[in-house]
Parts: C-alpha cells; sequence; structure tokens
C-alpha cells in the first residue's frame, strides 16, 4: 500500500513535469552511497509555489522519512504535495497558499536506508560502512542525532557513541552527507534571526516552519530534547504545537517528554536559526498497515500540515488567534457562480479554543472581529477589509458565527478569492481561510448531479494530461479530479483529441473513454454520448477525435475522461486503478 522510495520520487517528477508552473524537482546533494560510487541517490526537494506570482513568500519545510523504517512519514508528505498541487484552482485554501507560501518537502531524507527498510528489515539509520563494518545490518550512522547543532550535547544521554547503536550519532557533527544537504538547504530559506545563546529567542514575528515527521507514538513535539528548560520562544512553540494537535489528536509536549535527544533536526531551524520546529510522531507502528494510514493518519494529519501552511508568515503570533471554520457562500456562487451585482452572502463560524489541552492548558478569548476580502489577502498592499457581523448581534463568545454580505458589483467573470479572518479580544488575528467566488452572467443554474465515478488508487498510474484541441490541462495523481471550473470549446464535427498517462514506475496498459451530457439532463447514459474509446490497452499517449453532433444542445454541460488499468472504465461506479477527470464544455 505504500509507495516505495523510487516510487515516490518518481510520483514527485511526474507532479512537477505536469505543473511546472507549481511544482519544482530539485536536486540538493547525494546520498552517502551515491557520494560513494556505490549507487544510491540524489536527495531532492520538492519546491511548491505558483511561480508566476513573485516576491518573498513565507516558506514552510517539511522532511520525513529520516528513519528508513517509519513509511508513513514519506507517504503523508508526498499525499500533502498532491493536496496541494491537485487542489490548485479547485480548493480555495490549497490556491491561496501556493500563491502566496512555499512549500519544501524532502520527502526521503535517507533514500539509502529506505532501500534497505524495503527488504523488511527494520533499518532506522543510513548506510554508511565505516561505522559497525561494512556488511553489517547495524551499520550506518542515525540521521537524526548527527545534525551539528547540539550534536551529542547531552553526552551521551541522547544519543549513543557506539557505532552498532541505532542511536549513533556519527564521529562528528554534521558527517553525513545527508544531514550537510539538508543544513544546506534549510540555511539557504531562512537568515539566522536568533542569537548563538541557548537563550536567545527569536523575534516573534520570524517567519518560516521546519516539521520533521516521524513515526510513531502519536505525539507534537516541540525544543528543547535535550533539557527540560524551555526554549526561548517556548510559549509560542506550545501554542503551535497545541494547535496541530487540536487537529491529528496527539499529545503535545516539549520534546524532552519523550526521551532525551541530541543533534536533533530542529537544531539547524530553531537552534541556529531561530525558525519553530516541530516533530511529529505518526501513529502506532514502524510498519504501520496500509489501511490505518489511510482511516486514521492521512485524515487526522493532513489538516495539520495544511495549518502549518497557512500559518508560516508569522508561526509565533498567528496561532494564538482563532480559526475561521464551516465557510460558505449563498447559493451558487462558489460553484456554478452568479451575474455580477448579485447579494451574496458569506457566512462561517470563527473559534478561538481550537487547542489540544490534554497536556496543560491554552488561554483563549472571546471573539471581537470578523473581515473580509476580496482577491487581495490581508497582508498584500490594497488590500480592503469589510467588516463581518456576529450572527447573533453579538461578539462575547470563544466561538462565533458571522454572516455579512459581500459587493459583487463590478467583479470580472472568473473566478475570485474571498479571504476571511478573525481576531480575539487579545488583539491576536488567526489563520486565514477562503473560499471561491466564481462570476458568471449565466450562473445560477443549479448543477445537474452527475453519478460519481472514480479508481481506488492512483499510487501507480493517473491521467498526466488532457488535450483537446487548443486546450490543455497537466494535472498530478488523484483518483478523482473535478476540473469542471475549467471550460473547453467544442465545435459540432470533429476536435483533436490527446490524453496523455503518467506512472509512479512502471508503465502499465491503460483503456481510454470519454463521455460527453450531450443532450444536457445530467448523465452519460444516453446514445451518442460515449465520445471516444481507445479500443484497446496502451501505455503511451492516445491519440483520437471527439465527434459533436449536429444534435447535441449548445452550452455548458460535463465532459468525463477515465483511464483505467487493464479494463475498459464505465461513466459511473469504481474500479481497481486509474484516474476519472470531469471538464465542463461549451458546445459552440
Amino acid at each position: 500500500g505504500y509507495a516505495t522510495g523510487g516510487g515516490t520520487a518518481a510520483a514527485a517528477a511526474g507532479m512537477a513535469s505536469s505543473n511546472p508552473n507549481l511544482a519544482q524537482w530539485l536536486d540538493v546533494g547525494d546520498s552517502w552511497e551515491k557520494r560513494n560510487n556505490l549507487g544510491g541517490h540524489d536527495m531532492r526537494v520538492l519546491k511548491l509555489t505558483n511561480q508566476a506570482k513573485t516576491g518573498d513568500k513565507p516558506k514552510l519545510f517539511i522532511n520525513s522519512a529520516i528513519h528508513a523504517r517509519e513509511y508513513t512519514t514519506a507517504a503523508l508528505t508526498l499525499d500533502f504535495a498532491r493536496w496541494l498541487v491537485d487542489g490548485y484552482g479547485q480548493n480555495a485554501d490549497a490556491t491561496w497558499i501556493l500563491d502566496h507560501h512555499e512549500v519544501h518537502i524532502l520527502l526521503m531524507t535517507n533514500p539509502d536506508g529506505r532501500k534497505k527498510a524495503e527488504t523488511g528489515l527494520s533499518w532506522r539509520k543510513n548506510t554508511n560502512q565505516n561505522y559497525c563494518g561494512a556488511s553489517s545490518n547495524s551499520r550506518g550512522a542515525d540521521l537524526n542525532r548527527n545534525f551539528t547543532f547540539g550534536w551529542n550535547s547531552t553526552n551521551g544521554q541522547g544519543s549513543s557513541g557506539s557505532q552498532c547503536n541505532d542511536t549513533y550519532r556519527g564521529p562528528s557533527a554534521g558527517s553525513e552527507p545527508e544531514i550537510q544537504a539538508l543544513e544546506n538547504y534549510v540555511r539557504s530559506l531562512w537568515p539566522d534571526r536568533r542569537g548563538p545563546g541557548k537563550n536567545d529567542g527569536a523575534p516573534s514575528d520570524t517567519s518560516g516552519i521546519h516539521l520533521d515527521i516521524h513515526s510513531y507514538s502519536e505525539l507534537v513535539l516541540w525544543p528543547w530534547g535535550d533539557t527540560s528548560s524551555p526554549a526561548p520562544n517556548g510559549n509560542a512553540l506550545q501554542t503551535l504545537g497545541r494547535k496541530f494537535a487540536f487537529f491529528n489528536g496527539y499529545s503535545p509536549q516539549q520534546s524532552i517528554g519523550l526521551y532525551p535527544t541530541d543533534g536533533t533536526s530542529d537544531g539547524i531551524s530553531y537552534g541556529e536559526l531561530g525558525v519553530a520546529a516541530y516533530t511529529f510522531e505518526l501513529g502506532t507502528q514502524f510498519f504501520q498497515n496500509c489501511s490505518t494510514y489511510t482511516n486514521t493518519i492521512k485524515p487526522n494529519n493532513l489538516p495539520a500540515l495544511i495549518y502549518a501552511a497557512k500559518v508560516v508568515r508569522t508561526p509565533y503570533l498567528t496561532p494564538s488567534g482563532p480559526d475561521v471554520t464551516a465557510l460558505s457562500l449563498s447559493g451558487t456562487a462558489a460553484t456554478t457562480g452568479v451575474p455580477a451585482g448579485t447579494a451574496v452572502t458569506v457566512s462561517g463560524t470563527a473559534s478561538d479554543a481550537r487547542f489540544n489541552n490534554s497536556n496543560g492548558t491554552e488561554s483563549t478569548q472571546a471573539i471581537s472581529a470578523v473581515e473580509v476580502y476580496i482577491d487581495k489577502a490581508p497582508w498584500e498592499s490594497g488590500a480592503t477589509p469589510a467588516a463581518l457581523q456576529a450572527s447573533d448581534g453579538s461578539f462575547n463568545s470563544a466561538t462565533e458565527g458571522f454572516t455579512g454580505s459581500l459587493v459583487t458589483a463590478g467583479l470580472s467573470e472568473g473566478k475570485h478569492l474571498v479571504y476571511v479572518r478573525s481576531r480575539d479580544s487579545s488583539g491576536a488575528w488567526g489563520a486565514v481561510s477562503a473560499s471561491f467566488l466564481v462570476i458568471d452572467e449565466d450562473g445560477g443554474t443549479p448543477p445537474a448531479q452527475y453519478c460519481s465515478a472514480a479508481s481506488g488508487s492512483a499510487s501507480y498510474e493517473w491521467i498526466g494530461k488532457v488535450q483537446v484541441g487548443s486546450f490543455s490541462n497537466a494535472s498530478g495523481a488523484a483518483t478523482y479530479s473535478d476540473f469542471t471550473s475549467q471550460q473547453i470549446g467544442l465545435q459540432r464535427g470533429n476536435n483533436s483529441l490527446s490524453l496523455t498517462p503518467q506512472f509512479a514506475g512502471t508503465a502499465y496498459k491503460q483503456y481510454w473513454k470519454v463521455w460527453i451530457d450531450l443532450n444536457q439532463d445530467g448523465d452519460f447514459s444516453d446514445s451518442g454520448e460515449q465520445v471516444f474509446s481507445s479500443g484497446s490497452a496502451k501505455t503511451s499517449v492516445v491519440n483520437g477525435t471527439l465527434n459533436i453532433p449536429a444534435s447535441a444542445a449548445s452550452g455548458k454541460t460535463r465532459m468525463r475522461v477515465a483511464m483505467r488499468y487493464n479494463s475498459a472504465p464505465n461513466a459511473c461506479g469504481s474500479y481497481d486503478y486509474g484516474e476519472v477527470e470531469d471538464y465542463s464544455v461549451v458546445i459552440q
């Protein structure tokens, strides 16, 4: 159920290839085996941001799989990358995060060790043959004890000097090439905003977050791990830690509460640079079964990663403020659209109480204000807020409903971003949440309720690109993608078609079919509505034509593209491997 290290790299490379405006697959160094000409791997970072929007953006850095046997970690960070890239233009929060922030993910921090773990060994360290014997299964250094800041700071209590020990720290600080690559990359992301002393704090407006994803123990940890004394930014680190733990339900605590550690990943980010740093310990096993990952670990932790990406601009300030939840726009304003000038109501809930208080208590305050922006985020030049009102007439509780009207007159056709944020009585503004506002002069007609269709897995193959005439859409791995916000103009008669599969590794044979709801009755079951079939299974690009008959109704309707492994797909229902994508088409 988990992609291999090679499959993970292939999925990330495919994401960058299909979405070059959003994703880059960067070579940042070499593993120990690569450096020593023993095969090995490149150390690669997946950088995600909308490159069309320039400027100095706040940066979230995540590394996973530093301990080779911890399978869930890279699976989670890869799924987070997919949520961002596949959600761009479809999900309002994914869209504004990539417009205004950067996310950098080192998916495989220990690629040589991961290869060993995939043979069934309980492998933790890298594979450095200079330690504990060249062929020993206990060889290597524990990369998460080899960071330069705080290396061996507990004099043997937080790491081991024995080469065969699981926590062997290496012969010197930063001795391992994997750590050298990670540290050099992190230093390129952020300036140093913390003094040299252990008790020198970073300024409260310091930007950036570093997350190190591990398993297991169901914990959210923050510095320090080598002393019980709180970090100089300890209160703010605790606040954000308790907010993360609200989402995943884990226990929030200072790192040393688990056991003493030194030379760990928070040393480079928080210890050296003053950037907020956390460790997530996922789940309850190293080799966690796939159903637990799918049903529990991913749905619980993905919201925590999304929250990190939201508050990375000011992580020492924003988490103490209230969150905006259940944000919605009235009518069809967020879906099929409304004409400009339509009265649109925005409503939702703001809460200052979303903290995990299982280990101490975080203070909460009453909501004091909620404001909304259209097209410009609160921090952008020229952003103009409009105040929203309490649903019950007064902001006086830690959780409040809110409502208000959006001025849509003069807005251009297309999608607009609506940003909402809330402030508590202490003056702290919380994280932004967003919704799309769609302006469409023909909008307001309820959308047809089409049958659902999806594959069970997109881990191995998915739809990489759909091209119809001059229209082209490239996308990452997903079992189903809703691209109905994108409109394809179709002429009656033949329209050129090109369908491109994408693979995580091996190229498997795929069947393709395309349906168009030609009579606009909300289904694909009428005669002639299957407008294309590949006929046979292929591993490469499929080319053909879409023939739109003269009898087809004019205007906007739904097109469904399905790719299925080794068997012809149906318009509705689920199947094993592949992907389904829906588009809007306008028949001229």
